[in-house]
């Protein structure tokens, strides 16, 4: 009888460690992750503007003027070149 009884308590103190153990686990998962900044910055000019569009910082037609002036830069940089249809 005293063995069984043992081993009752052995197998009751084993659950409740068990059950902190997983206690914990929940805990540490509750705590909302800290996300950088930087992970969510935008890359380029065109998405610097757009966060800018986005966040009211500049108007619309300042976003097209400023687009249209990264797009004319980049055609005298990397002009488009269209291959010639013999045909």
């Amino acid at each position: 009888m005293l063995i069984l009884s043992l081993l009752i308590l052995v197998l009751a103190a084993a659950c409740v460690l068990a059950v902190r153990g997983v206690r914990a686990d929940v805990s540490a998962e509750a705590e909302p992750l800290a996300v950088p900044e930087a992970l969510f910055a935008p890359e380029s000019l065109e998405g610097v503007l757009c966060a800018q569009l986005m966040d009211g910082e500049i108007t619309r037609s300042q976003y097209m003027r400023s687009m249209a002036g990264i797009a004319a830069r980049d055609e005298e940089r990397h002009p488009l070149v269209v291959p010639r249809y013999e045909g």
